[in-house]
C-alpha cells in the first residue's frame, strides 16, 4: 500500500545520534511542518526502505511519535498521522505562558545591548523570510527568537521544556503562517522594545498577547479547516 512519507533522506550511520533518533527526527519534522498532514498513512516497511534502515528503528520511532499523539498505530492496518490536538495546544499554551513569562522577567534585567541587537537581527531575518514566503524559515527563526531570550537569560532549560510540549501548537502555527506570520513578527518587535526599555510589565503583557494568539488560530482552524483539528 503506498504511503505519504515521500522524500525521506538516506541516513548517515556515522552521525552520533542513533538510527532510531534520526528516523524519529525526520518523521517528527514532517509531522510538525505538515509535509505529513493529518490522515497521512505511514508504513514501517516503506519508511525503512526509503531511509535505508531496518524496520526495528522505524518501529521504535513510530512508538515514540505515538506517545506524543502524532500518529496512531493500528494493528493490521496502516499507521496514520493524527489530527492536531486542540487539548494539547491548550496545555502547551498554559506551559509556555507560565515559563516564558517567568523567563522574560529575568530577561528584562539580564539581557545586554548586544543581546538586544542579536534579537533585532533575528527579526530582520524574519521579515526577509515573510517577504520570500519562506514559512519553514520563518518558523525556525520564530523559535530561535524565543530560544535566544531563554538562553541569554541563563535559562536555556526553559526552552527545552517548552519544545518538549509544543508539537501540536507548532502544527497549528504552521497552518496559520500564511496569515499570521506578520502579526508574530510585529509582536516580537514589541517584546524586544520592552526588553530594551527594561520595562518588565510591558514585556509580560507583550508575551501574553503573543502566545495567546493561538486561541484565535484555533478558532479559525475550527471554522475553516475542521478536518485538521481534533478535540
Amino acid at each position: 500500500m503506498p504511503t505519504d512519507a515521500a522524500a525521506l533522506p538516506i541516513l548517515d550511520d556515522l552521525r552520533p545520534r542513533t538510527v532510531t533518533d534520526q528516523v524519529y527526527e525526520a518523521l517528527y519534522q514532517r509531522v510538525i511542518n505538515l509535509t505529513l498532514p493529518p490522515g497521512a498513512r505511514l508504513s514501517e516497511a516503506e519508511v525503512a526502505a526509503q531511509m535505508g534502515v531496518s524496520r526495528q528503528p522505524v518501529r521504535d520511532a513510530f512508538f515514540r511519535l505515538s506517545q506524543l499523539g502524532f500518529i496512531q498505530i493500528r494493528p493490521q492496518r496502516a499507521t496514520v498521522v493524527t489530527q492536531i490536538s486542540a487539548e494539547a495546544i491548550r496545555q502547551a499554551h498554559f506551559i509556555r505562558l507560565a515559563l516564558e513569562t517567568a523567563c522574560l522577567r529575568e530577561a528584562v534585567r539580564l539581557l545586554t545591548p548586544q543581546d538586544h541587537d542579536a534579537l533585532a537581527e533575528l527579526i530582520r531575518r524574519q521579515d526577509a523570510a515573510i517577504r520570500a514566503d519562506d514559512r519553514s524559515g520563518f518558523h525556525a527563526l520564530d523559535d530561535q527568537f524565543h530560544h535566544d531570550i531563554c538562553a541569554a537569560s541563563g535559562l536555556e532549560f526553559v526552552w527545552t521544556l517548552v519544545k518538549d510540549n509544543k508539537g501540536h501548537m507548532d502544527r497549528a502555527r504552521y497552518l496559520s503562517l500564511s496569515y499570521n506570520a506578520q502579526n508574530a513578527m510585529e509582536e516580537h518587535k514589541i517584546i524586544l522594545a520592552a526588553l530594551r526599555e527594561r520595562d518588565e510589565e510591558k514585556a509580560v503583557a507583550a508575551i501574553g498577547l503573543h502566545l495567546s494568539r493561538i486561541h484565535e488560530t484555533l478558532a479559525r482552524l475550527r471554522a475553516e479547516q475542521p478536518e485538521m483539528l481534533g478535540l
